[in-house]
């Protein structure tokens, strides 16, 4: 086998060069996104840790009474259902059947195919505690069949609840009871939840959620999926009065497929109290 020339050497060094730039370019990508992740993580973390963690009301709380109801809907049911089917990418909405708020409870305005469902969840189910009767919130949220069957039927008693003007610890006093009484089902296996819209808005104390999913469990170890541990893009919130663990995962892009960028800052024009 012959030697290699001067000036092969010197090409092979040239494409060595090129192939390890390349691969340093791609790690810093991946670094990126990774690093994006996490922000989007902890973000998740943080509102999901007020959001589920019982908290009592007080004097300091933003909206200490319910609204007139007429403020938690919303008028134009085209809208509603719109917003409701951008909570997951499109080749699964168009065919979920769809829920929006009535007077009294979520009614189906929509009939679907596919067993998913899309709601546009509100301030009882879809805020901090301390957002809890924020009329602004709107959360488009879209189950699979599994949490259709489960826990759906936690969010749509909620809002019943909430409607007929329980305050929060009665509502999660009523929750936890109707799930210990087996009222309400536990959790389905592969119950699972999208929350991919870039619409909507989330209260006060997060005003735009990241783009994620969720995977609902009735009393597992968070520990399985490897949840909240250092690196870990999993965040779990468990709820023992209701025997409920969830699952966040980020997902870095919309329901339209663009991409989530968590340095941008997003408020739905909701928060400045129109709608």
């Amino acid at each position: 086998m012959r030697a290699a020339t001067a000036t092969e050497r010197c090409g092979l060094k040239g494409d060595l060069t090129k192939k390890k730039a390349h691969s340093q370019k791609g790690e810093t990508m991946r670094l990126t996104k990774v690093s994006a992740m996490a922000i989007n993580g902890l973000a998740l973390l943080v509102v999901l840790g007020t959001a589920y963690q019982a908290m009592a009301q007080d004097a300091t709380t933003p909206y200490p009474k319910m609204a007139p109801i007429e403020q938690y809907l919303m008028t134009d049911q085209g809208a509603e259902i719109a917003l409701a089917r951008s909570a997951a990418p499109e080749s699964i909405s168009r065919d979920a059947e769809i829920l929006v708020l009535g007077r009294h409870g979520f009614e189906t305005a929509v009939k679907g195919k596919n067993g998913f469902v899309c709601i546009v969840g509100r301030s009882w189910t879809s805020a901090a505690d301390a957002d809890f009767l924020d009329p602004k919130v709107r959360v488009p949220m879209c189950v699979n069949a599994a949490a259709a069957r489960s826990y759906l039927l936690r969010i749509t008693k909620i809002a019943e609840l909430a409607l007929a003007g329980h305050t929060l610890a009665q509502v999660n006093e009523a929750i936890a009871a109707a799930v210990a009484k087996k009222e309400l089902p536990p959790m389905e296996p592969g119950a699972m939840c999208y929350m991919m819209s870039k619409e909507g808005y989330g209260g006060a104390t997060l005003p735009h959620w990241p783009s994620h999913l969720m995977f609902f469990y009735s009393d597992i170890d968070p520990a399985i999926w490897g949840a909240n541990l250092p690196g870990s893009p999993v965040i779990a919130v468990a709820d023992p009065m209701e025997h409920l663990t969830q699952f966040v995962i980020p997902t870095q892009k919309w329901s339209d497929g663009t991409e989530d960028l968590p340095a941008t800052p997003h408020v739905h024009p909701s928060s400045n109290g129109t709608q």
